[in-house]
């Protein structure tokens, strides 16, 4: 799986809503499964597993979304690593002792059934030394500055421009703060004009310009997406 589908975002964002007693089990897994199907973890399934896990001293959820050469939100061990980079995307379960990877992967079953399988690996404790909100507001609003300028001088096409985004989703669940979900619904309308982009019809230059300004536009989301479904826990490390 991809970052394109925003199951670990949900997974992550409305379970720490239920761990936060904002929500039920039911009403977060419900969640996660609209956007990536019937979910699995070995034969159990993801609310069988989450209460298995809840029991065991489950307190928080990481998002990790890490990319090739920035292994955002990881903290090893390298077959963790590895796996969460192949998919684009991670969970690190924190619980009282121990922490836990789950890597999302499709799973397909005949001509019609689509869900997802996570596999579970061990991890070393969640960094907590990823961006703020702050922080993140700060470097997305640089990088959207750089890439509207790149955009504007190749003169590419207006639906890739930073300034003419339509909605994309990012919507967080009930306890994050409203500026929390202001900034993830940016970051997910910035992700989608990064899946969208193309380079039709630019020199090798204005290709060279543009893929520069993506790419810290892209490394920029990906920290927003993960310090807003952070948020939730800012106000309890900040006491």
């Amino acid at each position: 799986m991809r970052p394109e589908s925003p199951f670990c975002p949900t997974l992550v964002a409305w379970g720490n809503a239920w761990l936060a007693g904002h929500v039920g089990l039911d009403e977060a897994v419900d969640h996660a499964e609209t956007v990536g199907g019937p979910a699995v973890v070995g034969a159990v399934s993801l609310r069988g597993y989450l209460a298995d896990l809840r029991s065991d001293g489950l307190t928080e959820l990481r998002l990790a979304l890490p990319a090739p050469g920035d292994p955002l939100g990881l903290s090893g061990p390298p077959e963790f690593n590895s796996a969460a980079i192949d998919a684009g995307e991670a969970v690190v379960a924190v619980l009282s002792e121990r922490c836990l990877g789950l890597v999302p992967a499709p799973d397909l079953r005949g001509s019609s059934y689509v869900g997802v399988r996570l596999a579970v690996h061990e991890s070393r404790p969640a960094r907590h030394d990823l961006p703020s909100m702050a922080e993140a507001e700060q470097e997305l609003s640089a990088a959207i500055r750089s890439a509207t300028e790149a955009l504007t001088d190749v003169d590419g096409p207006a639906q890739d421009r930073p300034d003419q985004l339509g909605r994309a989703g990012g919507e967080l669940a009930p306890g994050y703060p409203g500026r929390a979900h202001r900034l993830s619904a940016l970051a997910a309308r910035l992700a989608a004009v990064l899946r969208v982009a193309d380079e039709r019809g630019l020199t090798s230059g204005q290709i060279a310009t543009r893929g520069a300004a993506l790419r810290e536009l892209d490394r920029a989301v990906r920290r927003a997406l993960v310090a807003a479904h952070h948020a939730i826990f800012e106000p309890l490390r900040n006491q």
